[in-house]
């Protein structure tokens, strides 16, 4: 089973700047996403929402209350996390507990065009699956499930046969579309692959007249520095939360 780090975003030294917003439709992203536009894939039990398990470990609730946490607690099979990104810190009930807490930033802005020679970008489908995951699973930038490829439009870089850089597209509350798993093999680093990937997807957004952004660990000052380089701006810091199941001891059985 993937660590608990490994359910969200990657880590560094830490960021203190923040710019914070009016409430927004991003104030919660996948409560947003799963009652718009991924709303057809959403698993729902009265005021829960999740993707299904083998898209993304996501979830969230309409309130904090006691009734919500048992909506929520009920859709969770064994071992399995909700991953929640709130506004306010969770204080969870019926059955639930903190597996682990955080903060992230969620920043937004289409990235620059990547100005250096690259080679070709191409679209990722089903056939490609199993080598992204590993790539994931080698580079851990996110969750990666078996289905996670068919939220969005996925790109990716090949040197030789090999599959060098993926980035694409996962959350789309409303008018935003959030790009995810950007990952480089460590064999290919140092050669502007992310940035090149980054302003390719967020490109296919915006031509489709929508909004790209992106979450990451507020500690994680290399990669928001990056995204900063590019143009993105932070919009505000979040609360990340894993739940698991009393009983299920997820703190033990997810590495840290």
């Amino acid at each position: 089973m993937a660590d608990v780090q490994s359910l969200l975003f990657t880590r560094g030294p830490p960021v203190a700047k923040v710019i914070h917003m009016s409430p927004h439709i991003l104030d919660r992203p996948i409560w947003s996403a799963l009652t718009t536009r991924q709303e057809p894939l959403a698993e729902i039990n009265g005021s829960a929402r999740r993707y299904p398990a083998d898209i993304a470990p996501f979830a969230d609730v309409a309130d904090f209350s006691e009734a919500s946490f048992a909506a929520l607690h009920a859709l969770l099979g064994p071992d399995q996390p909700a991953v929640l990104f709130t506004p306010d810190p969770v204080t969870p009930a019926a059955g639930l507990e903190i597996v682990m807490a955080a903060t992230g930033e969620q920043m937004i802005g289409a990235p620059v065009e990547f100005a250096g020679a690259m080679p070709e970008i191409i679209r990722l489908g089903d056939a490609d699956a199993p080598e992204m995951r590993a790539l994931v699973e080698l580079t851990r930038p996110g969750p990666f499930g078996p289905r996670t490829h068919q939220l969005g439009r996925f790109f990716g870089i090949r040197v030789g046969e090999r599959l060098a850089a993926i980035t694409g597209e996962r959350m789309t509350p409303g008018p935003h579309t959030e790009m995810t798993a950007v990952c480089v093999h460590p064999d290919f680093r140092g050669r502007g692959y992310a940035q090149a990937l980054l302003a390719h997807v967020s490109r296919q957004i915006v031509a489709r007249g929508e909004i790209p952004f992106l979450h990451v660990f507020s500690d994680n000052a290399s990669a928001i520095a990056l995204y900063q380089r590019q143009g993105m701006i932070v919009r505000r810091r979040l609360h990340v939360t894993v739940l698991g199941r009393m009983g299920d001891n997820l703190r033990e059985k997810l590495p840290h």
